[in-house]
C-alpha cells in the first residue's frame, strides 16, 4: 500500500472513531480493558439504535450499506435497533444534479438533452450506491434512470478495507457481538455491494424477473432499456404503485391487508419454490403497490439462485419442520449443504428437537415462522456451523419477508402460504418423468465420476511421489497427556535432586572438619535447608493435584 494510502486510512480510521466517540460508542475504539456492551439487549445507552443509524449515515455510502445488511438480520439484532436501521434504506443524502448530468453524460455519450425529453432534477429516491430520477425517452415513454455516485466505488473500496479491521475490534469489546461472524459479514457485504456496483447485473436479474412472471397481472416487472443503460446508468420502464413504505395500512380495510399480505408473501414463494430464482431484499421500498392483489417490483441488486436439487432439499426440511419431525433435520441441513462435525450432529439435533417441541402444541396458523426460522439459525450460528452463502442470502430474505406481512395482517402465518407450494412442489418429485429426468441425471454423475476415479487416484500417488502430501496425526488428548508426563517428569528430577543434597549434606555433616552444632558440621545446613524447600514444595504441588 502506498505511503499516501495509508495516511488517508489512517485519517479515515479517526475520522470513524472520532464519529463513534461523538455518539457515544466511543469504547469500541478506547484503550481500556473493559468491555462495552451498549448493543446487548440490556444497554444502558438511551436511543442507541438511532445514534447508531446516525453514525452509519454520517460515515458514507458504506456504512449505509452496512447497515442495510443488518437491517435485514432479525435474528442477531436487537428489534430496537432493527427499526432505526430500516430507516437507512431511503434516507441517504443525494448529489447534486450537475453531478448526475456528468455521469449521464460520461456513460452514455451523448447529452442529457438528447437522451431525454425530460429528466427530473429532483432524484425521487436516493440510495447509499446511487439515486433515482424520473426522465421521458424520445419516444414517449415514462422511464427512471438509476445513477450511480461518481465517487462510490473507490470509496467503497477504501471502507470495505477499513470495515475488515474494525470488525474484529468491534468483536473483541462489544460483549453482544462474541458469538457473531462479523468477519464473515464483511466478507457477505463485500460480494454483494460490488455486485450492486454493476448495473448491468441488475438488469439483467430484471429481464430475468420480468420473464419469470410474464403473463402474470399480479406483478409487474419494469422492462430494461438497453440503449441508455451502462454499468453506471440503469434506465427502466417506471411502473405503477407506491412504495410499501409510503401506503398508510390504518385506511384498508381488513380483507384488503390480508389479501396484499399473502400476494406479498406467495409472490416470494413462487420466485423460492418455483423458479428457484428470488430477489434478496424485499423491504418495503422496494415493492410497489397497485392494488390488495396486485404489486410491482424493482431493484434487483440483491438476488439469489436455488437449483432443482436445492429446492427439493429446502422442501423436505421444511416439511420436517412442519410435521415436528425434529430428528431428520441434522440430516436435512446437510443436505443443503451446511457442514458440521459428525460428533456435533447429536447436539444439532437436540437443540433444534427443544425449538420443535416448544411449538408442538400450537396450531400451524399460530406459528410465527420468523420466530421459528430465527431460533433455528441462531441454532446455527451459535454451534459454529457454517452455511452456504445462498443459505444465508434465503434465510434474511424469509426473515425480512416475515416481518414486512406481518406487520401488513398481523395475522398471516409463512408457513401456511408456504405449504401448498411445497406440497406442490414435492408430488412433482413423485411424477415419472420427473423421476426419470433425475434419474438419468444421477446417473450421469455417477458415470462422470467412475471415468475420473483413475485420474483422480493417478493424481493422488503422483502427490505422494513428489512429496507434495502431508498426513498430520492430532490424537485426541495426546497433548494432555504429554503435559502431564512432563510435569511428572519435572517432580521426579526435584526428587531426585533434593535426594541427592540430603545425602550429600549428611556425609558433610559427619566427616566434614569445620564449626560444629550438636556434634554435625554446619557446612551442611545450606544444603540441608535447600532440600527440605525442596521437598516441601513437591508436597504442596502433588497435594494440590488431589493425586496421592
Amino acid at each position: 500500500m502506498a505511503r499516501g494510502e495509508k495516511r488517508q486510512n489512517l485519517a479515515r480510521l479517526g475520522e470513524i472513531a472520532h464519529v463513534a466517540a461523538r455518539h457515544g460508542f466511543g469504547y469500541v475504539f478506547s484503550r481500556g480493558e473493559g468491555e462495552g456492551d451498549e448493543l446487548g439487549d440490556r444497554g444502558p445507552g438511551r436511543n442507541r439504535g438511532r445514534r447508531l443509524r446516525e453514525v452509519l449515515d454520517e460515515l458514507g455510502p458504506t456504512f449505509v450499506k452496512f447497515g442495510q445488511l443488518l437491517s435485514t438480520r432479525p435474528d442477531i439484532v436487537p428489534p430496537d435497533i432493527l427499526a432505526e436501521l430500516r430507516g437507512l434504506q431511503d434516507d441517504a443524502r443525494p448529489e447534486s444534479f450537475e453531478t448526475v448530468r456528468g455521469v449521464v453524460e460520461g456513460q452514455l455519450g451523448l447529452t442529457l438533452e438528447q437522451l431525454f425529453v425530460e429528466f427530473d432534477e429532483e432524484p425521487i429516491a436516493a440510495a447509499s450506491i446511487g439515486q433515482v430520477h424520473r426522465a421521458v425517452l424520445p419516444g414517449g415513454q415514462e422511464v427512471v434512470v438509476k445513477v450511480q455516485r461518481p465517487d462510490a466505488e473507490r470509496q467503497l473500496a477504501a471502507d470495505i478495507q477499513l470495515l475488515h479491521q474494525v470488525a474484529p475490534v468491534a468483536r473483541e469489546r462489544v460483549q453482544k457481538l462474541q458469538f457473531i461472524d462479523l468477519d464473515g459479514m464483511v466478507d457477505e457485504f463485500e460480494r454483494t455491494v460490488r455486485r450492486e456496483l454493476d448495473y448491468g447485473v441488475e438488469a439483467a436479474n430484471a429481464e430475468v424477473f420480468r420473464r419469470n412472471f410474464a403473463g402474470d397481472d399480479t406483478v409487474s416487472v419494469p422492462r430494461i432499456h438497453w440503449r441508455q443503460t451502462t454499468s453506471r446508468v440503469l434506465t427502466m420502464e417506471r411502473v405503477e404503485g407506491t412504495p410499501l413504505s409510503q401506503l398508510d395500512l390504518s385506511t384498508w380495510s381488513p380483507d384488503d391487508r390480508r389479501t396484499l399480505g399473502h400476494r406479498l408473501t406467495e409472490t416470494w414463494m413462487q420466485m423460492v419454490f418455483v423458479h428457484g430464482f428470488f430477489h434478496a431484499d424485499p423491504h418495503p421500498a422496494n415493492v410497489l403497490v397497485r392494488g390488495p392483489d396486485q404489486l410491482s417490483l424493482v431493484d434487483f441488486g440483491m438476488t439469489e439462485q436455488l437449483t432443482p436439487r436445492d429446492r427439493e432439499a429446502a422442501v423436505r426440511l421444511l416439511m420436517d419442520i412442519l410435521n415436528q419431525d425434529a430428528e431428520r433435520l441434522p440430516r436435512r441441513l446437510r443436505a443443503l449443504g451446511v457442514r458440521y462435525p459428525r460428533q456435533q450432529e447429536e447436539e444439532l439435533g437436540d437443540r433444534l428437537g427443544v425449538i420443535i417441541q416448544r411449538y408442538s402444541a400450537s396450531a400451524l396458523g399460530e406459528i410465527d415462522a420468523r420466530e421459528v426460522l430465527g431460533e433455528i439459525f441462531q441454532t446455527i450460528y451459535q454451534l459454529d456451523i457454517t452455511l452456504p452463502a445462498r443459505w444465508v442470502m434465503l434465510d434474511k430474505t424469509l426473515a425480512t419477508l416475515s416481518g414486512v406481512a406481518l406487520e401488513i395482517y398481523p395475522d398471516l402465518n409463512v408457513f401456511e402460504v408456504a405449504r401448498p407450494y411445497a406440497m406442490r412442489l414435492a408430488t412433482q418429485r413423485l411424477r415419472p418423468d420427473h423421476m426419470a429426468q433425475r434419474l438419468g441425471v444421477d446417473i450421469g454423475r455417477y458415470a462422470e465420476a467412475l471415468l475420473e476415479y483413475p485420474f483422480q487416484v493417478s493424481e493422488l500417488l503422483d502427490e505422494f511421489k513428489d512429496g507434495e502430501i502431508e498426513i498430520t496425526v492430532r490424537p485426541e488428548g495426546f497433548a494432555e497427556a504429554v503435559d502431564k508426563i512432563q510435569a511428572s517428569a519435572n517432580r521426579l528430577v526435584l526428587a531426585l535432586v533434593a535426594s541427592a543434597l540430603i545425602l550429600g549434606s549428611a556425609i558433610i555433616a559427619v566427616f566434614a572438619r569445620s564449626a560444629d552444632l550438636v556434634g554435625l558440621s554446619l557446612l551442611a545446613v545450606p544444603g540441608t535447608l535447600l532440600a527440605l524447600a525442596i521437598v516441601a514444595w513437591l508436597c504442596v504441588g502433588i497435594f494440590r493435584s488431589g493425586r496421592w
